[in-house]
């Protein structure tokens, strides 16, 4: 019996050694039982290994910008990773030696908006172990874990093409895959990114397929048709074929409920809904279905009739907290608004009252704008939502300058000010606040970490040619894009620019808030660190520590979890856009940190292809 007990120990330890899911689990706490590595000893950090994937782009010989956002998964002494390019690769984790690759071979002239896979999902058939890659194209392969070799029996010799169902009708539009899929015993459960360019498109809708034949199981249709529950929320036939409300960042499981949770986005097209009047459900919500059947749960919408892009971008966390000091299982979404909302996971009751309340009008000529909006009342938002002229930055006389140019003319709005006929700024953009990179749980202390930019955005609604499909279209002014910042990307309010914040989801209170990233240039001017822009997430760990890169300045950090302070920072190639990875060496015995670094995406001009592994010496 004991040796039994002690096997069964043994088997659940394991995972908590390696990195299995994107999230680290299938709730995405992203968080690790290792204590190997220390706020002590953290120090002695050094580059274990380094592998390139060769894939680079710039832009010059592609029409797309390449950026390599994967988090790698480590089970059973393999780590699995998958590059901007669509290609999965095995590796040795402990030596960073290849074992083998599997290339879908993606048409690299195709435009896009980024070269971008964020990782494989891995399933178990019995003492079967395959692999789940989706692609930009739309494609969904099985791979098997041992050859690297697509499985034949699954689907059409070995992949599903995802766009046979919802995209027929609009062959010329994207539809893609660029986060990993989720699974759910034999089911694969997938998202999609959609071209929301104009009303109609490619459909959003979440599916579940069988894992073993590839067979449609199930459609969720996120926005709702004739006679569903929430159709009523779309005024006259505007939800037919109706682009957008898709889930392209990455979902979640509670594996013993047999739930999943959806992120769901803004519904086509991002900044004009005059063509869908009414609140627009399930646009911008989160919505728990049944796993197995595709029922929807519950949902809460956490912007009704979205003109501001302000998708929900993140993983939606499992995590426990206590209320009156009872555990209640729960469920947190963070949002590019900077609001942080937190719910009963199985009921969707909120866990911290929350407000609607009255919102301005657009001025726009056939806009529909929704009369209210949700405001929780714990947390705090983590983010800056409004803006003066008295914020106007003052790091640089030639930045403050060019951002008073900016701003001549404009409207100063807050977070629901719809965006009007002349130069408005807000703030959040639609970066966020928090963006796909998401929020990291440490179940010893109920504490959620969340990194967050401070990044408006200065636009204005434009009159399109007539006879177009919708009337107005949103301009940016600024360069580059449509940012509230100055030519070398500094914003354009007074730092800081980029935070972590420690949230007590049992009170709803900050623990504490810490600066996230340096600019180098105003660094050498003796001005103190004003945080950057970042895109990626962190993990916290029962060592003590939160490791994040995400930041727009080529670093790698570890905070001590208790009190925010950076207790180690390294170079890296190029910026590390991406969430990191940590595990145990099987034949080491080491624990390992990992990270990908590739620089690029839409924030910098330094490229790199590495994947970069940490250990103490």
């Amino acid at each position: 019996m004991f040796r039994y007990l002690l096997l069964l120990a043994l088997a659940a330890a394991l995972p908590a050694q390696e990195w299995p899911y994107y999230g680290g689990d299938a709730g995405g706490m992203k968080y690790s039982s290792l204590k190997q590595i220390t706020p002590a000893n953290v120090s002695k950090l050094r580059v274990a290994w380094t592998f390139n994937t060769g894939e680079i782009s710039d832009g010059s010989k592609y029409p797309v910008r390449s950026t390599f956002e994967c988090t790698p998964l480590i089970e059973d002494g393999v780590m699995y990773v998958t590059t901007p390019f669509g290609r999965l690769v095995a590796l040795d984790p402990e030596t960073g030696r290849q074992i083998w690759s599997f290339d879908p071979k993606i048409d690299l002239n195709r435009p896009s908006n980024l070269f971008i896979n964020r990782g494989a999902a891995i399933w178990k058939d019995g003492a079967k172990k395959r692999l789940f890659l989706g692609t930009l194209d739309g494609r969904l392969f099985q791979i098997d874990a041992v050859t690297g070799e697509p499985v034949k029996e699954f689907g059409a010799g070995g992949y599903i093409d995802l766009k046979d169902g919802v995209a027929d009708k609009f062959p010329g539009k994207a539809y893609g895959i660029t986060s990993p899929v989720a699974v759910y015993k034999n089911i694969v459960i997938t998202g999609s990114m959609v071209a929301d360019g104009e009303p109609q498109g490619p459909s959003g809708d979440v599916r579940g397929f069988d894992a073993r034949t590839g067979k449609l199981l199930w459609r969720f249709h996120v926005v709702p048709h004739a006679g569903e529950f929430g159709n009523d929320t779309w005024q006259g036939d505007s939800w037919k074929d109706r682009g957008g409300a898709n889930a392209w960042s990455i979902l979640s499981v509670d594996q013993q409920r047999g739930i999943v949770y959806l992120p769901l986005t803004s519904p086509a097209t991002d900044y004009f809904g005059g063509d869908r009047p009414g609140a627009n459900l399930f646009g911008d919500s989160l919505v728990a279905l049944d796993a197995t059947t595709g029922k929807r749960l519950w949902h809460f919408q956490t912007i009704h009739h979205n003109i501001w892009d302000y998708d929900l971008p993140a993983q939606p966390n499992l995590v426990s907290v206590l209320r009156v000091g009872k555990p209640v299982d729960a469920v947190v979404q963070i949002t590019k608004t900077g609001f942080t909302y937190l719910f009963d996971r199985v009921t969707g009751k909120p866990l911290f009252d929350i407000e609607e309340r009255p919102v301005p009008k657009s001025e726009v000529p056939g806009e529909y704008t929704h009369p209210t909006q949700p405001y929780p009342l714990k947390p705090a938002p983590f983010t800056r939502q409004s803006f003066s002229r008295n914020d106007l930055t003052e790091v640089t006389p030639e930045s403050r300058a060019y951002c008073e140019k900016l701003i001549e003319g404009a409207v100063f709005g807050n977070l629901y000010t719809p965006i009007g006929l002349n130069k408005t700024v807000l703030f959040p953009s639609t970066n966020g606040g928090a963006n796909w990179g998401g929020a990291s749980f440490d179940p010893e202390t109920h504490t959620l970490y969340v990194n967050s930019m401070e990044i408006g955005f200065i636009v204005q609604m434009q009159e399109r040619p007539e006879g177009s499909i919708i009337p107005y279209r949103m301009r940016g002014f600024g360069s580059p894009s449509s940012r509230f910042w100055d030519p070398k990307l500094n914003p354009c309010q007074k730092p800081p620019w980029g935070f972590l914040t420690a949230i007590d989801l049992n009170t709803g209170e900050f623990r504490w808030r810490s600066v996230l990233g340096v600019v180098d240039e105003l660094l050498a001017k003796g001005i103190a660190p004003t945080g950057t822009s970042n895109l990626g997430g962190s993990i916290v760990t029962a060592g003590g520590l939160i490791f994040i890169g995400a930041t727009n300045d080529s670093r790698f950090r570890a905070f001590d979890k208790k009190t925010g302070k950076e207790v180690w920072v390294t170079r890296l190639p190029a910026s590390a856009h991406a969430t990191p990875a940590t595990y145990i060496g099987k034949r080491t015995k080491k624990q390992f940190v990992v990270i990908a670094a590739g620089g690029g995406n839409k924030y910098n001009d330094t490229y790199s292809d590495a994947l970069v592994a940490y250990s103490l010496p």
